[in-house]
């Protein structure tokens, strides 16, 4: 499910310094923060200064969604934004990460263009505001919900209460 975490964010984009002024927040803490949970994870992560609007990069995920095999878009995306501070509003952005992972150019233009998944995330995001979330990530299990990057055995916890039996990750055991 997609969520509009700074939908009013414009195209070009926002300074991090500006999205956040006024609010009394440490971005140097928050990337220190940020940064220390990727590396727990293993995961890449770069300093940004700038925040962009995802709401054209949510509707290609979701087409590519619908395409068998095309899921790691969600990753390359990631990619694209965390690692590399790259804009995910700009089309030839966007069609070049699509392209990357071997989705036709000729296929992915009229999907931006004519913004043929706009209804889809739109969906989402009503179903979002339903559920009351406000942060991403967020987990949903069982009626309960849990915000923010959470230890294994927190979501774990959570799947238990829901009535399901998660498996034990490997990697933290």
């Amino acid at each position: 499910m997609y969520f509009p975490l700074h939908p009013d964010t414009p195209a070009e984009g926002l300074s991090l310094k500006d999205l956040f002024a006024g609010r009394g927040l440490d971005l140097d803490a928050m990337h220190a923060r940020m940064k220390g949970l990727m590396d727990i994870e293993h995961l890449p992560y770069n300093r940004r200064t700038h925040t962009y609007n995802s709401r054209l990069a949510q509707e290609l995920a979701k087409w590519a969604d619908s395409k068998p095999g095309f899921d790691k878009i969600h990753d390359a995306l990631y990619k694209a934004y965390f690692v590399e501070g790259r804009n995910l509003a700009n089309k030839d952005v966007l069609l070049e990460i699509a392209q990357s992972l071997g989705l036709p150019v000729e296929e992915t233009r009229p999907v931006l263009d004519n913004r043929t998944f706009k209804d889809a995330v739109d969906a989402d995001w009503q179903k979002a505001r339903r559920y009351g979330i406000t942060g991403v990530p967020t987990f949903i299990a069982g009626g309960s919900k849990v915000v923010g990057a959470q230890p294994y055995e927190v979501l774990a916890q959570q799947v238990r209460a829901a009535g399901a039996h998660p498996k034990h990750a490997e990697s933290n055991s």
